[in-house]
């Protein structure tokens, strides 16, 4: 490899309006994501909590992400220093998505395997198209999940689902994944970018701290107790109710000024 191919940018960023578009740029290589990616999508993700009310991350060409760079990984299997792991880069890198200032939706498309799923399990919101597949194949690379996948998928998954992706590499379709709650959304094939767009335009338009509060305060809930959870929602509800942009909003409603509600039609039915 080159000087300039080793040096080119390896993430790419666009502000669109109030929406952040952070892409992973390895396509020959499946988007996967070594030191320097890893380095860079943190880059990307915090300038866009400066500079954006909601974040897309997406894989060029035809991939979202393979995952962990095996090829890097093997070179420095064993170097570093054992009292700061790469996978804690990984775990601060992703919980800036998951727990950063702006909701984020990843849009899929075909390999989303081992840490790229972990990357998208990170986002709030993920759009799947019909190419996409998911995988945890650490167990035939003889490695584990480092990305806060046992915590973040497990929590999407189920353990029963997990274990049964890594004990036996089974390879789930985006319609399994959409099933499993791997996707929230499944779109034909090229589709997975703009519709995430479109959704972070939609999510725009609410309330920053009703965000937030969505994004930050929600994921705590099951960690939990019952009463204890009651009264945290008590304060976000209340923090969110009161402040200037919360009392505009309820009054625009009251006065028929807000948009309504995008009810979908029931089926038709025949005389």
């Amino acid at each position: 490899m080159s000087d300039a191919a080793a040096d080119a940018p390896t993430v790419t960023y666009e502000l669109a309006g109030e929406v952040a578009l952070i892409g992973i740029d390895r396509a020959a290589k499946r988007n996967a994501i070594n030191d320097a990616t890893l380095a860079a999508l943190v880059e990307a993700v915090r300038r866009a909590g400066d500079e954006a009310n909601a974040g897309v991350l997406f894989g060029h060409g035809d991939n979202f992400s393979a995952g962990l760079d095996l090829s890097e990984a093997l070179r420095t299997r064993g170097t570093g220093d054992p009292r700061r792991p790469r996978s804690r880069n990984w775990h601060a890198g992703f919980d800036l998505i998951a727990r950063g200032p702006i909701p984020f939706v990843a849009a899929l498309a075909g390999a989303v395997i081992g840490g790229g799923l972990e990357l998208a399990a990170a986002a709030h919101i993920r759009v799947a198209d019909e190419t996409a597949y998911f995988a945890l194949p650490e167990g035939q690379r003889g490695i584990f999940v480092g990305g806060g996948g046992s915590v973040r998928i497990e929590r999407l998954l189920g353990y029963a689902r997990m274990a049964d992706l890594m004990l036996t590499g089974r390879v789930l379709t985006a319609v399994e994944g959409e099933r499993l709650n791997l996707a929230q959304y499944i779109v034909p094939a090229g589709e997975a970018l703009p519709k995430a767009r479109a959704l972070a335009e939609r999510i725009c338009q609410n309330a920053p701290l009703s965000n937030y509060a969505i994004t930050n305060g929600l994921p705590r809930m099951r960690d939990l107790s019952h009463d204890d959870g009651l009264f945290f929602e008590s304060l976000l509800a209340q923090t969110t109710s009161a402040n200037r942009e919360a009392a505009e909003r309820l009054r625009a409603f009251d006065e028929k000024r807000a948009d309504r509600l995008d009810i979908p039609a029931g089926p038709a039915t025949s005389d």
